[in-house]
């Protein structure tokens, strides 16, 4: 026979059953999916079209905009170096100073040679002159007047060879003093006082390059070109105008601080590589960039119009490799876009089509939601330097993860 009467039981059994109702509540309310969940927080930056300049990054080198290579025009024994190796010269400044005594005596030759020939003409014309007046009285003899309208000739001819030939000598004795072509940085010299040195020799004696402003040759594939007329031809880009800007990055990482111009591009494509150059001018008044050097141009070939821009952040992609970025809709769920990228502007992509306008992209927070979910939207800023989430009450987050 039980010792617990059966309203005890009961009272027990209806005690337990509270219980366990209140403890099971606040799970039911936290479970995932079940109707108190809190919405997760997203952070979102709302897109709007914008006018994007259409910028590519291509490799290049640097090239002297003029150089000349320095070479002896007359033959001799060099003097003197008149220059400092490595130092920066002006068009018409000596550098070489050759053994000037033969070409003065010959200089001195032709002075007299010229001297002599034009003591012969007074006397050949005045006996022209006399022939003439006689022959008009028919006393001297035709051929006699012939002989000296021809001497005369003669004299004058001999006058004019010793005048060309008194200059060839002036000119050799200048080209004694070798004197810059151009201005620039003048490199080492290859030969040095007391060597024998002749016209139109293949040693060069030293080169001389002009580096401000400096060249740039860059290579930029034909399919690069082809995609550009095709966009310009379908109106998504418009060409940047006649002075396309170029900036360079060097190879330590920094920017170069003085943007140049689009100088030309070539008229065909190698058959070798499929790319084809283009040359872009520089200043360069501290002489920072050197030819030869590598460097990264950045030409700005046109602008994008009513483009959008997205933070790489943001961007993700699907198991078909395709660009996607989740965006919160009116509804405050996540839907997946599938995009089509250009080409990157900074830490943000060119979207060419996927979004349209006051879209907002999720750039933080996209590993707690799943397409469909509903979401709490906070809007953000991404700052355009370092990528980082900007809020109002927090300043800035580090990066975090990217949409799946």
């Amino acid at each position: 026979m039980s010792l617990i009467s059966p309203h005890i039981l009961s009272a027990v059994s209806r005690a337990a059953l509270l219980v366990a109702v209140i403890a099971a509540a606040p799970a039911a309310a936290q479970a995932p999916g079940g109707p108190g969940a809190a919405r997760p927080e997203v952070g979102v930056t709302t897109v709007h079209p914008q006018n994007v300049a259409v910028m590519v990054e291509l490799p290049g080198r640097t090239n002297a905009s003029l150089t000349a290579e320095v070479r002896p025009q007359v033959g001799g024994i060099l003097q003197k170096q008149l220059y400092t190796e490595g130092s920066e010269v002006a068009a018409g400044d000596p550098l070489y100073q050759i053994d000037p005594a033969p070409y003065a005596a010959a200089h001195a030759s032709a002075e007299a040679t010229l001297a002599k020939a034009r003591a012969s003409v007074p006397n050949a014309r005045s006996k022209v002159d006399r022939y003439q007046a006689l022959a008009k009285q028919n006393a001297v003899a035709r051929q006699d007047l012939d002989d000296a309208v021809a001497t005369l000739a003669q004299a004058e001819a001999d006058v004019a060879v010793a005048e060309a030939a008194l200059e060839t000598a002036r000119i050799n004795l200048d080209y004694t003093t070798i004197r810059a072509p151009i201005a620039g940085r003048i490199d080492k010299a290859s030969l040095t006082p007391g060597a024998l040195v002749t016209a139109g020799q293949s040693t060069v004696l030293t080169t001389i390059r002009t580096i401000d402003p400096i060249n740039v040759d860059i290579t930029q594939s034909s399919r690069r070109l082809l995609d550009l007329r095709a966009a310009i031809d379908a109106g998504t880009i418009r060409l940047a105008g006649a002075n396309v800007r170029v900036t360079l990055k060097l190879e330590n990482g920094t920017t170069y601080a003085h943007a140049g111009t689009l100088a030309f591009s070539e008229a065909n494509v190698s058959q070798t590589t499929g790319t084809y150059t283009l040359r872009a001018s520089f200043p360069n008044p501290e002489r920072l960039l050197l030819p030869g050097m590598y460097v990264r141009a950045v030409v700005e070939e046109g602008v994008a119009e009513n483009t959008f821009l997205v933070p790489q952040r943001a961007v993700g992609h699907d198991p078909k490799g395709q660009a996607t970025v989740l965006v919160v809709g009116a509804d405050e769920k996540v839907v997946t876009r599938i995009l089509e990228l250009g080409d990157p502007v900074g830490n943000r992509w060119r979207v060419e089509k996927g979004l349209s306008d006051g879209d907002r992209v999720v750039v933080e927070g996209s590993q707690r939601v799943r397409p469909g979910a509903a979401v709490q939207a906070v809007e953000v800023r991404v700052d355009d330097e370092t990528g980082e989430v900007i809020r109002r009450d927090q300043g800035s987050l580090p990066a975090g993860t990217v949409a799946d």
